[in-house]
């Protein structure tokens, strides 16, 4: 009888074991939101100071301050201009590996200027923009997700080493591109990234690779009327360029997106116009079409030139990849969303929604908070820099709903949800699922190893290839004015002017 009764001891404590253990990781792991709801008021007032700030790419100054001195304080060690990049920083906890990342942004959009109410109020007259894109949140519940990891590596319940990504110039500067440049990456096993939406969703989904280009023309400014045999449109050229645009349309692959907008063309139609330029983007789910349709547009930009006698500059703004998911990773994520969504709307938040919701083209069932969506297989119609990163090391993301169902990305309502009660629910909500993903990761060695395999499956044994031209730098003025770009050229005078001349010109 003792013999068997000491047989079975060891078989006896296993299972006690195997009871006790999950019951206390669980525990241990829900440290992470109760963190994570300790500094709900700090995350909020963090997030809502960058929603204010609204500082364009490359040019976040107070914004990256801010978070980089949030998670200084809680013992990161920083990292501030990094990759060459003023705004650009790492913090980093912990020692040894496994080494997770997890992004943050916290760049603004131009022409969104909005004040958190359901109609269209711009915050202040001849602001510069405002948060379209929800970066606000996405740099703060990073940074909350982060402290949160932290903590519990310093408590000893994670073995390993998080660390935080400052990414600026998401939006068209492609910052995080020049960061996998300079081998920012290089030893991480994992980057968690999550964004602001309508939705909440996760999964293995793609995005579309992009190029972006400034095509600058300068000409012969002349009396549009009194003169115009001696002028030399540079708006010409543009418009030739755009129509010769239009036409190529037609003949590029399925999924292909060419869109831009003409930030200069004149000042005064009496003057034919001596600079212009138009600013380009072109997009395709697979990053080498985006290459041979890129030199097919800069034809119709040197045609442009060509035809109206002007010379062209071609600034080339840069390119980003498209995103190579990863299962093995999306499936943590997406478990964890689904466990974790709690979003519900007070009274107030509902009056919000339904006053908004009149404004949408398409609206959406506000019950849709409380579902998770899984978008496995999908290709996303946005571009993003973090393709760049998820080429080198495995990378997922998710949404949350931080804005009304419904609502347009990149548009004044989703600025205004981005000073609201509704945003910060969905940003806590974001911050949760990063912290215990990363979690699960830091304790499930086998995702990792299957994650790894997967990226290099999916990219075919390739070495990355970044979009960017050889040694471009990072384009800091590209949310300058293209005014400035004109007035820097020296103007060209056949003659020099009357000192004595107070006759003024015909209109």
């Amino acid at each position: 009888m003792f013999y068997s009764l000491r047989r079975l001891l060891p078989v006896i404590c296993l299972l006690f074991l195997s009871s006790v253990f999950p019951t206390v990781a669980r525990a241990q792991k829900a440290k992470l939101s109760e963190s994570i709801a300790r500094r709900d008021e700090a995350t909020w007032n963090a997030a809502l100071a960058i929603w204010k700030f609204a500082e364009p790419g490359y040019q976040e100054e107070k914004s990256s301050a801010l978070l980089a001195k949030m998670l200084e304080e809680a013992g990161f060690a920083v990292k501030r201009k990094v990759a060459g990049i003023p705004t650009a920083f790492t913090a980093t906890f912990g020692s040894g590996e496994p080494v997770i990342g997890i992004l943050g942004e916290y760049d603004a959009l131009p022409g969104l200027s909005q004040d958190a109410v359901p109609f269209r109020n711009p915050r202040e007259p001849g602001a510069w923009g405002g948060h379209g894109c929800g970066h606000h949140l996405f740099g703060a519940a990073s940074a909350s997700a982060a402290i949160a990891v932290a903590e519990q590596i310093e408590a000893g319940n994670i073995k390993g080493t998080v660390r935080f990504y400052g990414c600026p110039a998401e939006e068209g500067g492609s910052g995080k591109v020049f960061m996998v440049q300079a081998g920012l990456f290089k030893d991480c096993a994992a980057v968690l990234h999550w964004h602001p939406s309508s939705r909440n969703v996760a999964g293995d989904r793609s995005s579309l690779a992009r190029m972006a280009v400034k095509f600058r023309f300068h000409g012969k400014a002349a009396h549009a009327a009194g003169a115009p045999e001696q002028g030399r449109s540079a708006l010409d050229a543009v418009e030739l360029t755009n129509f010769a645009a239009q036409l190529l349309r037609e003949h590029t692959p399925d999924f292909t997106r060419i869109h831009h907008v003409i930030t200069a063309g004149g000042g005064a139609p009496n003057v034919v116009p001596e600079f212009a330029e138009v600013y380009y983007y072109i997009r395709h789910p697979d990053g080498e079409v985006v290459r041979t349709l890129y030199e097919r547009l800069v034809l119709c930009a040197k045609a442009g030139a060509l035809a109206t006698e002007t010379k062209i500059d071609i600034n080339y703004q840069g390119g980003i990849m498209n995103i190579l998911p990863n299962n093995a990773l999306a499936q943590v994520t997406l478990r964890n969303l689904r466990e974790l969504n709690n979003l519900k709307y007070t009274p107030e938040e509902m009056k919000f929604a339904l006053r908004l919701r009149d404004t949408f083209p398409k609206p959406q069932p506000l019950e849709e908070i409380g579902t998770v969506f899984d978008a496995g297989g999908a290709i996303g119609k946005g571009s993003t820099d973090v393709g760049d990163v998820s080429w080198v090391v495995p990378t997922t993301g998710f949404n949350t709903a931080c804005w009304v169902p419904g609502t347009p990305g990149h548009s004044w309502q989703a600025v205004a949800c981005g000073g609201t009660t509704i945003a910060r629910k969905g940003m806590q909500l974001a911050a949760r699922v990063l912290a215990s993903t990363a979690w699960d990761l830091y304790h499930e060695s086998g995702t990792l190893k299957s994650a790894k395999a997967e990226l290099q499956r999916r990219n075919g044994f390739r070495a990355y290839k970044s979009l960017m031209q050889p040694g471009q730098k990072p384009p800091l003025d590209y949310r300058n004015p293209p005014q400035a770009v004109a007035r820097s050229r020296k103007p060209k005078t056949d003659r020099p002017k009357s000192k004595t001349s107070n006759r003024k010109p015909a209109d």
